[in-house]
């Protein structure tokens, strides 16, 4: 009887042993192992989205919030991923079986994604755009309904400040198309109706020397990538003849210059004796 309860007694020691040493020690090795996978990979995240510098300021801060966003993406799933390995490291240590939680987890997370169609798709549809230098902070866009300056861009919404001081919020997922006016280069395009008894020829050459003075002035000068190219008669209406200039400028700049070229042509027309179309007043 003696030897019977000293057996059970070295079975519960074991038991405890376990319970109190073995397993908590488990837990800990998995816990610490989590901290520093965690600490390693996010260490790396910040390593590869780190922007590199440019002389451009625009440049910079585009770079910047891009790379801040696609890295708070990363470090943010890399946690959920070792958090949700950690967990079902430690049920397994507590002898819980975890097969019924990854059924639920998938059942739940389906039943989420189809109740929330519209934030995956604006998210998706944020991660793309970002990858894909789609557009940054500063560019001057077209997305549609809303015409302006890209103020924020996020994983959800992007923000565009209008001509008229209008701040509209875009849903990532609604944006069908963007057009980005800010990028490589612009080109300056100027329309100057004239008479049609104007000499055309004249007028070209009036208007081809006012915009190149205009181009080669200051600060204009620092705006110009090609110089500007008359194209000539750009089309014929009932009220006016149409001739057109363009030039390639640098992106964002192509107003600027145009308002510029405008200033200049007409001076010279009024000193060449140019005459603008006739308009027909109303009585």
């Amino acid at each position: 009887m003696g030897m019977i309860s000293e057996i059970q007694a070295w079975e519960l020691t074991d038991t405890n042993r376990d319970w109190l040493i073995h397993r908590p020690v488990e837990i800990a090795i998995y816990v610490a192992l989590a901290v520093v996978l965690r600490f390693a990979l996010h260490r790396g995240i910040d390593r590869m989205s780190k922007p590199r510098k440019s002389p451009n300021a625009k440049v910079n801060e585009r770079r910047s919030q891009r790379a801040r966003t696609i890295g708070s993406v990363l470090k943010s799933t890399v946690s959920i991923v070792i958090l949700v390995w950690c967990v079902l490291q430690i049920l397994g240590i507590l002898g819980i079986n975890v097969a019924p939680f990854i059924a639920s987890a998938g059942v739940i997370g389906l039943a989420i994604g189809f109740g929330a169609q519209n934030l995956v798709r604006d998210f998706l549809s944020g991660i793309f755009m970002l990858l894909e230098d789609q557009y940054g902070v500063g560019d001057v866009v077209d997305l549609g309904d809303a015409v302006g300056t890209v103020e924020t861009v996020g994983l959800r919404v992007t923000t565009i400040r209008d001509a008229n001081g209008t701040l509209w919020y875009c849903r990532n997922g609604e944006i069908l198309r963007v057009g980005n006016m800010s990028q490589g280069y612009a080109t300056a395009v100027l329309d100057l109706p004239i008479a049609h008894n104007a000499n055309v020829h004249k007028a070209c050459e009036v208007a081809t020397r006012a915009v190149l003075e205009a181009a080669e002035s200051e600060p204009i000068r620092a705006d110009m990538i090609d110089k500007p190219e008359m194209l000539g008669v750009n089309s014929v209406t009932a009220e006016a003849i149409t001739i057109r200039v363009t030039a390639q400028v640098k992106p964002g700049r192509q107003w600027a210059v145009q308002r510029a070229f405008a200033r200049s042509a007409l001076t010279a027309f009024e000193e060449h004796g140019i005459e603008a179309p006739y308009l027909p007043v109303l009585r």
